[in-house]
């Protein structure tokens, strides 16, 4: 598959991860763009990888956390944006919930929930130890284990 092809057949769902990430619609098509910059200069060697998108998501996992280490905190506002994304995948109570997670346990949670990735392979991903995941991974769920309402209908 050539690179343009791959962009075109992916990107929707690249984005959607890159949202679930930072919470963010801009923050997420900065983040693909970056990955996708990368990703180009090396194409030949990753389209021959068992997973190319797999090697994409990676690189947006590690983009982001370069992005908080350069950041170091939180942006909170109180600005509602005029406008929102949407599609069928990111709807509903919980991808909401999941955004007001801190960045970095809602990264923990997308990578160990959506992208089914180990304790291990997070820490390794993010730069931290195990346990450092393992904590924030039960800071968040326990984050939304209070918010009943996000689960409300689910396993009725």
């Amino acid at each position: 598959m050539e690179f343009e092809d791959f962009v075109r057949a992916r990107g929707p769902a690249l984005l959607r991860y890159g949202y679930v990430l930072t919470g963010n619609p801009d923050d997420a098509a900065d983040l693909v763009q970056e990955a996708l910059l990368k990703l180009g200069d090396s194409w030949r060697r990753v389209r021959n990888k068992d997973n190319p998108e797999a090697y994409v998501r990676i690189t947006m996992a590690r983009q982001h956390v370069s992005w908080w280490r350069g950041r170091r905190r939180e942006r909170i506002t109180d600005d509602v944006p005029e406008g929102s994304y949407t599609d069928a995948h990111s709807t509903g109570e919980l991808w909401r919930e999941l955004a007001t997670l801190p960045g970095r346990q809602r990264v923990v949670l997308v990578l160990r929930y959506y992208e089914d990735l180990s304790d291990q392979e997070i820490a390794d991903i993010l730069g931290i130890s195990r346990g450092t995941v393992r904590s924030l991974a039960f800071r968040a769920l326990n984050t939304l284990r209070v918010r009943p309402a996000v689960f409300e209908g689910r396993h009725s």
